[in-house]
């Protein structure tokens, strides 16, 4: 009984902090996208319903409470080219310390090529050139409270970057887990995601020359002060449940309830099929009933390959349907050692 009273009260703590500190933006107005870009081919490719799926390296983005199965090392590596010329990297690392729980470590880098810079003036291009991304590093902390139930941290530190422009800023994920003993194994799961601090841009581009005086010969430098935003607040619930378990064969199946504090809510669902887990095919949709949303079919299959006795390489892949968008394939690699 203990144990559910305790459960019940970090649900409810998360739920309430997150309906008292939310707050309804028009889409477009929270910093930092970075931080919803879905990270891992594994959990695209199950469109994105991976809450209380999450019990791998990927859980220092979807839930950080997932990281507490991680039962030795783990390092994971993704790179993928978007749409519009856009890049992005994310790596991670994850080690179990027993008792003590499981710490881990992930960067996020997002880039782009460089592009003109265009005025008024000079529409054409001005000969210089400017560019854009962001960076995020991120400290991981998970453990088991009891047999069942699991809760993990993210701390982290944001970086976004225009020219000669830049803003910073911090964030917690909050995540938990708690597996029942029915249909195999039912999980349920929710996690808070960007709980943090404002970012606004500041720098050398913000100051701009004026004319001063009577005469207007006198010269004013002033730095504009630009708007703070908030965050992309995602505040995510699931559940799960492996319909199909026996020695060689497991059918997942999962859906995720989404909700932004930068747009409609949505919902994720997919399936991932496992054989002897080695093989792996996976399919979904990601954000039905968005608003506006490109998003839609999301496919993908993996392979866990035993290198040596102690040494397992992942290797996974995804195709997502953007729409109007090009549609994007994702390819990564995972080490568990």
């Amino acid at each position: 009984m203990n144990k559910l009273k305790i459960i019940s009260v970090l649900i409810t703590a998360l739920i309430f902090s997150f309906n008292i500190n939310a707050q309804t933006l028009k889409t477009g107005t929270t910093a930092a996208q970075v931080l919803k870009f879905n990270v891992g081919p594994r959990a695209i490719g199950m469109g994105g319903a991976f809450t209380s799926v999450s019990n791998d390296i990927l859980s220092t983005y979807w839930n950080p409470a997932g990281t507490a199965s991680i039962i030795s090392n783990e390092a994971f590596f993704n790179h993928t080219d978007l749409y519009l010329d856009i890049k992005h990297d994310y790596s991670a690392f994850a080690t179990n310390l027993s008792d003590l729980g499981t710490v881990g470590l992930f960067v996020s880098v997002l880039s782009m090529d460089e592009m003109l810079v265009r005025t008024e003036e000079k529409p054409e291009g001005t000969g210089e050139y400017f560019d854009a991304g962001a960076l995020v590093i991120g400290v991981n902390y998970s453990r088991y409270l009891t047999e069942n139930f699991a809760i993990g941290f993210n701390f982290k530190y944001i970086n976004e970057s225009i020219w000669h422009m830049s803003a910073n800023g911090f964030a917690v994920d909050i995540g938990t887990i708690y597996k029942i003993p029915i249909l195999n194994e039912f999980r349920i799961a929710a996690s808070i995601s960007n709980f943090g601090t404002k970012m606004q841009l500041s720098g050398r581009d913000a100051t701009k020359t004026l004319a001063s005086g009577s005469t207007g010969r006198d010269i004013l430098n002033v730095n504009l002060e630009l708007d703070k935003f908030d965050l992309p607040l995602l505040f995510r619930f699931g559940v799960s449940a492996d319909v199909i378990k026996d020695e060689s064969s497991r059918l997942t199946l999962a859906v995720d309830a989404v909700h932004p504090n930068d747009h409609s809510e949505y919902i994720n669902s997919g399936l991932e099929y496992s054989w002897n887990e080695t093989f792996f095919i996976r399919g979904g949709f990601n954000s039905l009933f968005e608003t506006d949303s490109e998003k839609g079919l999301t496919v993908g299959a993996g392979i866990n390959y035993r290198l040596m006795d102690i040494i397992k390489i992942k290797l996974d892949y995804a195709y997502q349907d953007f729409g109007r968008l090009t549609s994007i394939h994702y390819f990564s690699v995972g080490i568990t050692f």
